[in-house]
């Protein structure tokens, strides 16, 4: 995952970012950073097709990377505030994965919950899930990155059952949530940056 770039600060005065806007940044980079899991994965040879597979997986990982996030708004923002975070960041990622369903799989029939509705849905119930599970200055403990393996092991070809655990814990959650922690204190900070420098022009005869 080294190889991708997120935009996660903006220029300006530095000042605080509200908890809105710090779940729109958010919600981006998290987006990307499941993407970029996915494509990972494909590259070191695991099946994971374009269409209810792919999606499968798209929601696991986003599920995931927001309770992470849940769990460092925790440790970074009074009650309030990570309340306001966490909605609007999980109601911003349904957003964006509708988007793409709705896209690629197309809109679910007339009276069936929509691809919004089934992702708020996952969240609401994985919630209690993670609950249980254990956060720390390093990240999600064992059995918090275990569960998320095991979900995903449940929709991988016999294949790729037996490595998929491995490789979701050992290389894959390690870098994703490195990026989202070091994202998140980026979006964060009210260290006000530089201007990009103007291009100097130059002439010659």
């Amino acid at each position: 995952m080294a190889n991708i770039r997120i935009k996660s600060q903006w220029f300006g005065s530095g000042a605080a970012k509200t908890p809105q806007q710090t779940a729109s940044a958010m919600a981006f980079i998290t987006w990307r950073v499941s993407q970029n899991m996915l494509k990972q994965m494909r590259s070191a040879n695991f099946d994971i097709d374009i269409g209810s597979q792919y999606f499968a997986f798209t929601h696991e990982v986003l599920v995931f990377l927001t309770q992470v996030l849940d769990r460092m708004a925790f440790e970074r923002m009074g009650a309030e505030a990570r309340a306001v975070f966490i909605t609007a960041l999980v109601k911003r990622v349904a957003e964006v994965l509708q988007e793409n369903e709705d896209t690629w799989l197309g809109a679910p029939a007339a009276g069936q919950p929509s691809h919004y509705d089934v992702f708020i849905d996952l969240f609401n119930e994985l919630a209690d899930h993670y609950a249980d599970f254990g956060f720390d200055a390093n990240g999600p403990d064992f059995a918090f990155v275990r569960y998320l393996g095991h979900r995903i092991e449940t929709f991988m070809p016999e294949k790729d059952k037996h490595w998929v655990v491995d490789q979701i814990m050992a290389i894959e959650v390690p870098e994703a949530v490195k990026m989202i922690q070091d994202a998140l204190q980026n979006v964060l900070s009210t260290e006000p940056r530089a201007p990009r420098r103007a291009r100097t022009a130059t002439s010659g005869d």
